[in-house]
């Protein structure tokens, strides 16, 4: 396909897996998105990256193609990752409570709306438990209609930073079977780009991490908005993880020093921000000095979502499927 500037609805699903330490089951996953049941390659569809962690044991695979069309992409990864995947044998150190643990939908064109992403959502839950009838699932953002409960309201709901055991009376799915130790509970949703950014400081001492989570974290004061961090044991650091939503207009901030700390685009015409990487680095850095600890390191999971909308360009103009095996397989 001749390379060309393409008129695309694009929209992304980050899927969330919980297996890293198996590539061969992570590449599969990835592949099953881009062919159909009949064997037929879906020529819109791309996978740009594949971002593994060993000791997570979390996978994340961007997959991007027409809004109109990514839901069955998605679709077909889901279903071949529950079948390869068994949550009652999971080990690894991120919360997760689903063999598929995360299918949130963002919209990259600007012509794409959070509520058409939402029905997307919402559409591959319903067909999930169709093709896959042990799933469990639960809804947030746009498809958790009419009340848009975030993704982290309803984590909170659902205890999902507490595994101990997925079968209990305070959790409930949205839709689908009870849940199951081999499935166990999958978030589906849409919302505006949310970016994972993972920052590493130097020292064992998982308290400091901690705190300093605490302070980036944008529900405390003093903290960026937006922002939500966890703090965890990392290849004998302690890795900062944060999550960095996409917040509507402009949005107060503690780092007046910078000049350029937020990076916007637009949804339907309407201006959205988020804090730049470089910028959650550097307010990182300075955090971790007052303990007297350094950082070496700071991990972007998947691309902006101005650097994704062109990369899948990019890749779909060139009919460039697998295109996460140019930049190969990323991981930490």
């Amino acid at each position: 396909m001749a390379l060309q500037k393409l008129s695309l609805r694009l929209a992304v699903c980050l899927l969330n897996i919980s297996e890293a330490r198996k590539k061969d089951v992570v590449e599969r996953v990835a592949k099953a998105a881009l062919w159909n049941n009949q064997g037929e390659k879906k020529i819109q569809t791309t996978v740009l990256n594949i971002f593994s962690d060993y000791d997570y044991n979390r996978s994340v695979i961007t997959l991007v193609g027409p809004v109109e069309t990514l839901g069955n992409s998605v679709l077909t990864a889901c279903v071949e990752a529950f079948n390869l995947i068994d949550m009652s044998a999971h080990v690894g150190i991120h919360p997760c409570l689903g063999a598929v643990d995360l299918v949130p939908i963002y919209p990259l064109s600007d012509s794409v709306s959070l509520e058409e992403c939402g029905r997307v959502a919402c559409d591959v839950a319903e067909k999930l438990t169709l093709d896959v009838p042990d799933c469990s699932l639960f809804y947030f953002g746009y498809a958790d209609q009419p009340l848009k409960r975030t993704l982290v309201q309803r984590r909170k709901e659902l205890k999902w930073f507490n595994r101990s055991s997925l079968k209990g009376t305070e959790r409930k799915a949205d839709v689908g079977a009870a849940i199951s130790s081999r499935c166990g509970l999958t978030g589906v949703g849409a919302s505006p780009y949310v970016i994972n950014c993972n920052v590493t400081i130097d020292t064992q001492d998982l308290n400091i991490g901690r705190q300093i989570a605490c302070a980036v974290r944008g529900a405390n004061v003093g903290g960026l908005a937006g922002i939500q961090a966890m703090a965890f044991p990392h290849e004998g650091t302690v890795e900062i993880a944060c999550n960095v939503e996409s917040c509507k207009g402009e949005i107060s901030s503690p780092l007046t020093e910078e000049k350029e700390k937020h990076i916007s685009y637009c949804i339907q015409g309407e201006e959205y921000v988020y804090f730049s990487p470089s910028s959650i680095e550097k307010h990182i850095k300075k955090l971790a000095n007052n303990f007297g600890v350094a950082t070496v390191g700071t991990a972007l999971i998947g691309f902006t979502p101005e650097r994704c909308k062109n990369l899948a360009e990019k890749a779909i103009g060139e009919g460039t499927g697998e295109f996460w095996k140019k930049r190969k397989v990323l991981t930490m």
